[in-house]
Order: C-alpha cells, then sequence, then structure tokens
C-alpha cells in the first residue's frame, strides 16, 4: 500500500509530500490542473523512461520518493534476491533525475538497476489509463485476463519451460538436417580429402628428422671433410694431438717419485687425454657414418616435397595439424555414415517433446476454458447493474499451432442489446461501455492477485449519473478487500465515494505555474463536488446536491 508521496522538482511541482490511506480514495482536479503530472511521477518509481525535460525548468535535479507499506504482500523473497533490505512497514522507492541527464533507482536507499525497479513497482502499483481500454481489442491481453482469473501461473510458467526446451531441439534438428545435407553435398571431396592424407603414412615427428637428414646429405662432402680433417689433426700417427699428448703424459709421470709437484699437472693432462682420446673416436665413428647415398637423398626430398605440397594445399604448418585435419574429416565421414541414425534419434526426441508440450498445453486450454464461462456469467453479473441490462459477453476460443502462450487463441465478444450480433468487445462497444468492461475485468482480476495498490486514470469516461455510482461503489468495495485503490475522476458520483479525497489545482506566482495536491476535509470536499457539479460558480442547489451525494457513504 502507497502510504506516502514525496515529489520535488518534477515539472510543475515545486515541492509535494503527501500522504495516502488504505481502502478507496480519489482524485479530483479541473483538466490541466497536474493530475496528469502526479501520474507520470509514480510512472518513474515503476520504472518508466526518464526525460530530463520533466526537472522543473532552473532546477539540477529532481526527486520521486514513495513509502509502501508491505507487511501484508510476501514480498520478502524479491528483497532477499536482489539482496536488498527488507522493511516491510516502510519501504521506500527513490527515483532521481538529473540535468545532466543521469537517472538513478534506489529501494531502501540502495542502489538498483532500473529493471529491478520496475519488477517490484509492477508487483506495487497497477495504473489503469485510458489507454488500456484500447488492451481489450489484444488477444493477448484477454489470454492473459483468462490466466491471472484461473491462477494458471505456475502451469503456465511449466508448460513455457518444456516449450522453450522443444524449441531448442528443434533448432537443432533444423540445424543437423542442414548440416547433414551440406556434409552429404561435400561426401566425394572429403573422402579424396582423406585418403590423400591417409595415403601419405605421415608420423607426427617425421619432418623434423627428415629435414635433419636431408640438410646432412646435402652437405655431405663438406661434413666428410671437416671430419677427415678433424681426425687427421686428433689421431695422425706422428703429429696426431692424441699421439702427443700422450707422450707427454708419460713423460712427466715418469718424474712424478724424483718431482713430486708435477704430480698434478701430469694427472691433468692424463684426464685431458683420456677426453680428448674419447672425442677423436667420436669424430672417427661419425667419419665412417656419412656416405652420400643417391637413393635415399631421392626418398627423402620425395618425402619432404609430398608433405610440404599437402602443407601448402591445406594452408597449414605441422605435420600433427595436417594429422588433426585427417582425424576431423574422419569424423565427418562417420558423421555422414550415421547421419540416418542420429537424425532418426533427434526426430523422435524433437516428437516427443513436441508431445508433452501438446499435453500440457491442451490441459491448459480446459482449464482456460473452464475459467472463461466463469468469467463470462461473472461479466454479466457485473455489467448488468451498470447499465447493460442485455449484456451479452462471451469468451471464444480458437486452436492455433504451439506457441509461447500454448494453443489457445481467444476473443471477448460482446453485445448491449438483444438484437446486436456478438462482435469483438473493442469492435462494438462504446466508450462507456468499455470503461465497464474494464472495470468489471479489473475487479475480477484484483479478486486473484493481492495488487497492493491499483490507480485508475478517469475509467468514468463515457460514463455519468447512476452507472457512475455502481462503478464507484465497484472501486469502493475493491478497496476494502484489503488493497488501495485510488480513482483520478471527473464525475461527483465517484468523487463522493471516496474515503478519501485529494484536490489537485495549479496556481501562478512570479517564477511560473506551480501545481500542488491537497486531502480535502470535510467542508473542503462539499465545496469540490459542489464545484464539480455546478463549475466555476458554486450555487447553494450545488452545494445541498453535494452534500446529499456525500450522506451516500
Amino acid at each position: 500500500m502507497l502510504k506516502q508521496l514525496y515529489i520535488k522538482n518534477y515539472t510543475l511541482i515545486d515541492e509535494l509530500d503527501i500522504s495516502f490511506g488504505p481502502g478507496f480514495s480519489v482524485i479530483t482536479g479541473e483538466t490541466g490542473a497536474g493530475k496528469s503530472i502526479i501520474l507520470g511521477a509514480i510512472g518513474l518509481l515503476l520504472g518508466q523512461r526518464a526525460d530530463t525535460k520533466a526537472i522543473k525548468t532552473g532546477t539540477e535535479k529532481c526527486i520521486i520518493e514513495a513509502h509502501f507499506d508491505l507487511s501484508q504482500y510476501h514480498l520478502q523473497v524479491f528483497f532477499q534476491e536482489n539482496d536488498i533490505d527488507y522493511i516491510p512497514e516502510d519501504s521506500i522507492i527513490r527515483r532521481e533525475l538529473t540535468a545532466t541527464g543521469k537517472s538513478r533507482a534506489f529501494i531502501n536507499d540502495t542502489p538498483v538497476q532500473l529493471g529491478i525497479m520496475k519488477e517490484l513497482g509492477e508487483r506495487l502499483i497497477d495504473i489503469h489509463s485510458q489507454h488500456q481500454n484500447l488492451l481489450l481489442n489484444k488477444e493477448d491481453f484477454q489470454l492473459n485476463v483468462i490466466d491471472i482469473i484461473a491462477n494458471n501461473s505456475q502451469k503456465i510458467g511449466e508448460y513455457q519451460k518444456e516449450f522453450d526446451n522443444y524449441q531448442i531441439a528443434e533448432r537443432q534438428l533444423k540445424q543437423l538436417k542442414e548440416d547433414i545435407e551440406k556434409s552429404r553435398e561435400n561426401e566425394d571431396f572429403l573422402r579424396y580429402q582423406f585418403k590423400e592424407l591417409d595415403d601419405a603414412h605421415l608420423e607426427e615427428d617425421e619432418q623434423e628428422l627428415l629435414e635433419q637428414e636431408s640438410g646432412t646429405m646435402n652437405h655431405a662432402e663438406e661434413i666428410k671433410s671437416a671430419l677427415y680433417s678433424a681426425n687427421h689433426i686428433l689421431n695422425g700417427d706422428e703429429i696426431g694431438i692424441v699421439s702427443q699428448l700422450r707422450t707427454v703424459t708419460q713423460n712427466l709421470q715418469n718424474i712424478e717419485d724424483v718431482y713430486s709437484p708435477i704430480k698434478e699437472i701430469s694427472a691433468r693432462l692424463d684426464s685431458s687425454y683420456i677426453e680428448l682420446k674419447d672425442i677423436a673416436d667420436e669424430v672417427n665413428v661419425h667419419m665412417d657414418k656419412i656416405e652420400f647415398d643417391p637413393q635415399r637423398m631421392e626418398y627423402v626430398n620425395g618425402r619432404l616435397n609430398t608433405i610440404y605440397s599437402l602443407q601448402q594445399k591445406y594452408h597449414l604448418s605441422t605435420i600433427a595439424e595436417l594429422l588433426q585435419l585427417k582425424e576431423n574429416i574422419g569424423q565427418q565421414l562417420g558423421h555422414i555414415e550415421h547421419s540416418d541414425e542420429e537424425l532418426s534419434q533427434t526426430e523422435q526426441q524433437v516428437a516427443k517433446l513436441k508431445e508433452c508440450c501438446m499435453e500440457m498445453a491442451t490441459e491448459l486450454s480446459s482449464i482456460r476454458k473452464k475459467t472463461a464461462k466463469l468469467v463470462e456469467k461473472e461479466m454479466a453479473k457485473r455489467l448488468i447493474p451498470l447499465g447493460i441490462p442485455h449484456v451479452r459477453f462471451e469468451i471464444t476460443f480458437d486452436t492455433k499451432p504451439l506457441s509461447k502462450e500454448g494453443i489457445d487463441k481467444v476473443c471477448f465478444l460482446f453485445s448491449a442489446n438483444k438484437s446486436t450480433p456478438l462482435q469483438p468487445v473493442a469492435q462494438i462497444a462504446s466508450g462507456g461501455e468499455i470503461a465497464r468492461v474494464m472495470l468489471s475485468l479489473k475487479a475480477m482480476i484484483s479478486g486473484t492477485i493481492k495488487l497492493p495498490t491499483i490507480i485508475f486514470d478517469e475509467i468514468d469516461t463515457g460514463v455519468s449519473g447512476k452507472i457512475a455510482e455502481m462503478m464507484a461503489e465497484i472501486m469502493l468495495e475493491m478497496g476494502n478487500q484489503d488493497r488501495q485503490v485510488i480513482s483520478i475522476t471527473h464525475l461527483p458520483q465517484i468523487a463522493a465515494l471516496g474515503i478519501r479525497h485529494y484536490r489537485v489545482s495549479k496556481t501562478e506566482t512570479s517564477q511560473g505555474t506551480i501545481s500542488n495536491m491537497e486531502e480535502l476535509d470535510h467542508a473542503g470536499r462539499i465545496r469540490e463536488i459542489a464545484q464539480m457539479l455546478s463549475g466555476s460558480d458554486i450555487t447553494d442547489a450545488a452545494i445541498n446536491n453535494a452534500k446529499a451525494l456525500l450522506k451516500i457513504k
């Protein structure tokens, strides 16, 4: 329930701080006084788009803040899920707009995204304005009315979850068919590529070894010459380094007993001799290995040409990548070979999901049709007292393909007279009749969902007299059912039934036009209703009529 509304620097409002109470309240005022401004401010708290033009001229920031009593509406889970302090007796929603275009939203002083504010706002306030009457022409609105009254939210949620799975499976099936078709078109080419790569008998480390061997054979004479020279220097019979080092070592070893300081040098030379002898032996081994084999050279170069050719053809740089490509092509071919089986399994899965969706949608449709019969009867009961004694209200169902909403296509049919055939309500009903239809639907809906606050913005358009009084009785009844109903009205019959009465007015000041809103006392109500009855010149008769209307309560 809305307890308090604070507005600062919003269009024509300097500063407004007004309290609200439970039950049925009314707001009146001359056209252009600023009632729409109040609704616009509340709309910002419901997450509507902000416009810097709404900031009062000459100011830098506007603030709209509302206090709510949520203690009876079970919203604790919402606050927990969004990590916001839950203060049920006094929850505060605030929106701030700056002249620079910044917009900030707060719930209980916690900054929140606008989407979160909108989600909470839609649970707190329902604003019914005149343009909402156009919704009667919308199929989704009509279906939503039935679902709300049938309390179908859980079943719809379960159905839509299953329908989403069905749609995902359908998209996967479509993609699979496209992939299979494309793969089959390329099957011959894929088999050619696989055979070409398979016939190459590639091994992962082969390229590096072959390139090393090719480099060795291409420089065989140069390598052999260098090894021969090294071997001759190391192992030559007369001048060989190894032989001479051996002689030096032996000579020094012979004087170790008579000249002990030479022992260390002798040992080091002996170690060097052993190492150098080992090196000389390895050089000799390598020299024996180096032989130019024309046949081997031809094989190595041919093998490398095959590898290089495949890498260039497939725009790859390593054998590992070629082997991976071969594996991928093999998988594609295997996919093609088993595609019929995979396609059949996927089709069965889609069919099963569709069948499940159809069962759930059919069950949902059955509930809707039963609820529609109740709605038809209830609407007749509500509309007859509202001045449509011969009303006929029917809801027709047609079947449509599976959709997010199910299989139902609904239409609200209406006739106000016995002789007039039933037609879609938005096409045949007058403005006043549509207002009464919408009020009746809202009253039924409000009995199902516990919206804390409902605001009717001139829902009385096109009606007057006794009918207006009956509409006010309905709103009064709605307000007595643990909810808050606020009606913005031009009709004195409706204004007189409000438990609280607020008046919106505007005044001209040196700074410009200013809108204001105040709660009227008993005398103020009499004067306001008298003015609504007679215009700016309030007569004694109007005063008496106003007093008579107020006694209705």
